[in-house]
């Protein structure tokens, strides 16, 4: 085994780790910028929003109405944790430093808003919205960034 593959293997659950709790904050931030756009009148509803009140109604009902925006919130950040840490899978010469982070967000954006919301059948997914899905582009471009910046090794 060669050193850079000893390298390799035994970097790549740190990076998970670095990219998953990139992955939380990253979301966290999303939750910010959402807000902003909800406030701006950009969006209605999140994509955790309609997932969850359109694909597991009955859940969502469970849950005491006062306990719904933090559920909502704790499930994206835990979907931004799964996604933080699969891109910390990526080989680390990949992560090119301001790139592949936000191109990541993207990515992410995109088979979400292209391939899942429709195959989920959310309303959402048929409608024209280009105010909306620019919003949800920038916040995934900020995903992207933390998760990017999150994923960089500091040595001592």
């Amino acid at each position: 085994m060669t050193r850079a593959n000893t390298h390799s293997e035994h970097t790549r659950p740190a990076a998970m780790l670095r990219c998953a709790a990139g992955g939380v904050v990253g979301a966290m931030a999303m939750t910010g910028m959402r807000e902003l756009a909800r406030g701006l009148d950009l969006i209605a509803e999140t994509p955790p929003e309609s997932v969850l009140r359109e694909e597991v109604p009955s859940l969502l009902e469970r849950i005491p109405k006062e306990r719904r925006v933090a559920t909502v919130q704790l499930a994206h950040w835990g979907y931004g944790a799964t996604a933080g840490a699969i891109y910390g899978l990526v080989p680390e010469r990949l992560r090119v430093p301001g790139v592949s982070g936000p191109v990541y967000g993207v990515l992410s954006w995109a088979v979400f808003e292209f391939a899942i919301a429709p195959v989920l059948g959310l309303a959402h997914a048929h409608e024209s919205r280009p105010r909306e899905r620019a919003a949800l582009f920038v916040d995934h471009v900020l995903y992207g960034l933390v998760v990017g910046a999150a994923s960089r090794r500091h040595t001592p």
